[in-house]
């Protein structure tokens, strides 16, 4: 069973947010994603700046079995990406919830972030999935 931190929200399509003390969020994709994935090979991460609706595919991971669209949890802008991950990708195969974090944004609307999962219904999801 793959790891669902109970501080997290989560989306349908397996990223994580964490809402950060300054109201900006930071994104990764779950534990269980990258299980799902492989060994990430590479990533494309959004540009600093760019502003994304919720739902919109806004970044790229890439595994040795095959590529995943990354989707904006909530509409925002981007304010930092992980660079370290342009030379490391495989850092998110090793801590997904920690230094494999993807991006960070200033969500638009923070109500939005009330309709992301919790770690519960999360959960939930992945087992009715079946995996």
């Amino acid at each position: 069973m793959s790891e669902t931190p109970k501080d997290l929200r989560y989306t349908k399509t397996h990223e994580w947010v964490k809402t950060m003390p300054d109201g900006s969020v930071t994104v990764g994709i779950t534990d269980h994603a990258q299980q799902l994935l492989g060994d990430l090979v590479f990533i494309e991460l959004p540009k600093v700046g760019a502003e994304y609706v919720a739902g919109k595919e806004c970044a790229v991971v890439e595994s040795v079995k095959a590529a995943s669209d990354i989707y904006a949890p909530v509409s925002g802008k981007i304010v930092e990406v992980n660079t370290r991950l342009g030379d490391a990708p495989e850092t998110v195969n090793k801590g997904a919830y920690g230094d494999g974090w993807l991006f960070r944004m200033q969500p638009g609307n923070p109500e939005e972030l009330k309709s992301l999962l919790d770690d519960t219904a999360y959960a939930a999801l992945v087992e009715a999935e079946g995996h």
